[in-house]
């Protein structure tokens, strides 16, 4: 049974970075799509970034885009997210799942990992 482990979350200044990891273990990852999402306190689940089998095509959130990079090693079976600049705005658990379609809608994805806190504060 596949299973998704986040890490790399933390607590950040505004303007910092991280990298956080999606580590699976039970299949390769090789065969689906990735994303990320996010859910900050009192908010649905959000799409963050995808990126699919191969690494070639990536795709982000506006809110997101030009600060955010997704990327894979599938030789790892491991997705990775880097996000510099981070604002206060992106303090939410964070979340990486799998998915057979090329969707960033949340009930396309199947496999779930159990999430990383993100804190973006002075």
């Amino acid at each position: 049974q596949l299973q998704l482990v986040e890490s790399g979350g933390g607590l950040v200044q505004p303007g910092g970075s991280l990298r956080l990891s999606c580590a699976a273990s039970g299949l390769t990852l090789d065969v689906y799509t990735l994303g990320w999402f996010r859910q900050a306190p009192g908010k649905e689940r959000e799409f963050v970034a995808r990126i699919n089998w191969s690494g070639g095509s990536t795709y982000y959130a506006d809110s997101v885009k030009g600060r955010f990079t997704v990327s894979r090693d599938n030789a790892k079976n491991t997705m990775y997210l880097q996000m510099n600049s981070l604002k206060p705005e992106d303090t939410a658990v964070y979340y990486c799942a799998t998915t057979s379609w090329g969707s960033s809608r949340v009930d396309r994805y199947e496999t779930w990992g159990q999430g990383t806190q993100v804190t973006v504060s002075s």
